[in-house]
């Protein structure tokens, strides 16, 4: 069943076009890399403000709410032209064990934020001095930013690995 889906989005017209032209792929991918620069950035904003070593004179409140619009706007474009790269050649993709860990560390980092927002990030508003950030918030923001460095990592991999699917 997944084979079939897979097989017919990499045949779909989106697909082929990406995959046959001469540089909708490298504009796509270019598009791929700025966004998830944004992303890991701004997450890393916050990161580095809960462990006390970059925007110590912010709240914790503030730098979040500095970073997020633009993380969730750059995640938005990353997920979408990512998908399209995807596309273009989905049965490979699929079995790149490169993506395969990539993803698994997005949804890591998703956790890691979910549990953050829900449970240890609780009292935030109280954090407006790097003093003030308890334990609990540093680890969350040392253990986002290994997650997401981890992610940039595996993408790199990702095109160094790929193998084309006859």
């Amino acid at each position: 069943m997944l084979q079939h889906f897979l097989q017919a989005l990499q045949d779909s017209a989106v697909a082929t076009a990406i995959r046959e032209g001469e540089s909708l792929f490298p504009w796509i991918e270019s598009v791929h890399v700025l966004a998830v620069t944004l992303v890991i950035g701004s997450i890393a904003i916050v990161d580095l403000r809960l462990l006390g070593v970059a925007s110590r004179d912010r709240s914790v409140l503030q730098t979040t709410a500095m970073a997020l619009p633009v993380t969730w706007c750059a995640f938005g474009v990353a997920v979408v032209s990512g998908a399209l790269l995807f596309s273009s050649n989905a049965l490979g993709y699929a079995r790149n064990p490169f993506l395969q860990a990539k993803l698994l560390l997005i949804f890591g980092a998703g956790l890691n934020m979910a549990i953050y927002h829900l449970v240890s990030g609780r009292g935030a508003s109280g954090w407006t001095t790097p003093a003030l950030t308890p334990a609990r918030a540093r680890i969350a923001g040392a253990v986002s930013l290994g997650l997401w460095i981890a992610v940039a990592a595996g993408g790199r991999w990702i095109g160094f690995t790929l193998t084309n699917v006859p």
